[in-house]
């Protein structure tokens, strides 16, 4: 066969046939999950959800509210943290137009418009479609609500420690070291010098002093890895059957657990009453929904559990060891702490307690490592929940996927092939070594003895 060589340049053909259009692996999966979206017609909900955020007539031509929300799913499918990084797959992806819905002769949208459109449409519809997604779960029985499992991890700012400035004085970290340094007597401190002066200092990046004039929302904190960073704080309620999101709210990440939970509760309780309310699925969730929360340690205190049993919510949170407790000042707590005691040593708080570790880990994994939403690229907390909202919303989606198609993304439709073939080599690579261990042995017991002995 002849080798081809490339042309330098090569004329484009005037038209294309769309049946000629190669399609990528990837496009049953889209196709389905389409089609989960418009069994639920929501392009029609999401069009009137967001009529009033449009002009009719006057401003430059915008970006559907179907288009929109979809492009931002795919940023979870995809494993895509920026909104320009989404814009250009979705320009170079032929899959994805036919998933997000633009015709083969239409240009995809720019990174700005994704962003000028996320920054009209308010923070509450954004919600009010995590809430859809939800719905959608319980129609495939994925929603059960009854105990829900809390717990919060850190997302890395999109905000720099070198461009912290006090709050009183608006002064750089460069400016107030050299200044501490004059003070002490050093007329023209080195960067040596300031180094060391700092290394000295103790509670030197308090979130009391310090802020950062781009985004005042981030706080300093450290993060999983031991860095010190500005981040975000977010907290999931999972259902502990189904392992979907029912709530994610972004907090300070200097708050602590004890502060934050009741807001987390109160997100989750609001979002299991709009579908508990919706007559396509109101009897899809367990009669007693919300009335058991499953926590780690970092969330017990007296005030979280008398909050919870104010709620009528039974607490499975794991209690630190405090040694004996003194009951004088605050004895309206000592039953709700007793009683959580009582319910995290029986069976079913143990079994609670492990599953707690596993279905909520793997709802970071997903979003925040292979979602690439560890880091943020937005700022303030309201653009930033408006992108996680959509983003929890499209690992919601994947579990119905996964019931459907055996698959939770895309990509995993690409590695089929390679598993099964690794399977199949593994298989082989086990019986050629059995029967090659079996030839030695009967090569040692038959062909060695009976051969001649050499002079």
């Amino acid at each position: 066969m002849a080798m081809g060589k490339r042309k330098s340049e090569q004329q484009q053909p005037l038209f294309v046939a769309a049946t000629s259009l190669t399609q990528s692996a990837a496009h049953p999966f889209y196709a389905k999950l389409n089609e989960v979206l418009a069994g639920w017609k929501f392009d029609a909900f999401v069009e009137e959800l967001c009529a009033k955020f449009y002009a009719e007539k006057i401003g430059h031509p915008s970006l559907a509210p179907g288009k929109y929300f979809r492009l931002l799913l795919i940023g979870y499918f995809e494993g895509i943290d920026s909104e320009r990084g989404i814009a250009w797959r979705c320009a170079d992806s032929l899959s994805l137009r036919a998933f997000v819905g633009y015709a083969l002769d239409e240009k995809s949208t720019e990174h700005s418009t994704i962003s000028r459109t996320r920054r009209l449409i308010d923070l509450e519809t954004h919600r009010e479609v995590f809430q859809w997604v939800l719905k959608v779960l319980a129609d495939y029985d994925l929603v059960s609500g009854k105990t829900v499992g809390i717990d919060a991890t850190t997302l890395e700012a999109n905000a720099a420690m070198r461009s912290i400035v006090r709050k009183d004085t608006k002064q750089n970290y460069q400016d107030f070291l050299t200044d501490l340094a004059k003070a002490s007597g050093i007329e023209t401190p080195t960067r040596e010098d300031l180094v060391k002066l700092d290394r000295k200092r103790k509670n030197k990046a308090s979130n009391d002093d310090w802020e950062n004039p781009n985004d005042p929302d981030a706080k300093i904190t450290k993060m999983k890895d031991g860095r010190t960073h500005l981040a975000h704080k977010a907290e999931h309620a999972v259902d502990m059957e189904s392992g979907a999101v029912l709530a994610v709210t972004l907090q300070a990440a200097d708050l602590g657990d004890t502060t934050t939970i009741v807001e987390t509760v109160v997100a989750a309780t609001e979002n299991l009453r709009a579908v508990a309310d919706d007559a396509r699925v109101e009897d899809k969730l367990h009669e007693d929904w919300m009335s058991e929360v499953v926590a780690d340690k970092g969330y017990h205190s007296n005030g979280t559990m008398t909050d919870l049993e104010e709620m009528s919510i039974r607490s499975y949170v794991s209690e630190p060891n405090r040694g004996r407790r003194d009951w004088s000042d605050e004895p309206h707590a000592q039953e709700p702490v007793y009683a959580n005691r009582r319910r995290i040593r029986g069976a079913r708080g143990k079994r609670l307690m492990k599953m707690r570790g596993e279905l909520i880990e793997r709802s970071f994994a997903h979003n925040y490592e292979t979602g690439a939403m560890r880091r943020t690229h937005l700022r303030h907390h309201d653009n930033i929940s408006k992108r996680l909202l959509v983003h929890v919303g499209g690992f919601n989606l994947s579990l119905v996927m996964r019931r459907l198609t055996g698959f939770g993304k895309p990509r995993r439709l690409q590695g089929l092939f390679a598993s099964i073939f690794g399977w199949i080599l593994s298989v082989w690579i086990t019986v050629a070594t059995t029967w090659t261990r079996r030839a030695a042995r009967v090569i040692e017991k038959v062909i060695l003895p009976s051969a001649p002995m050499a002079a």
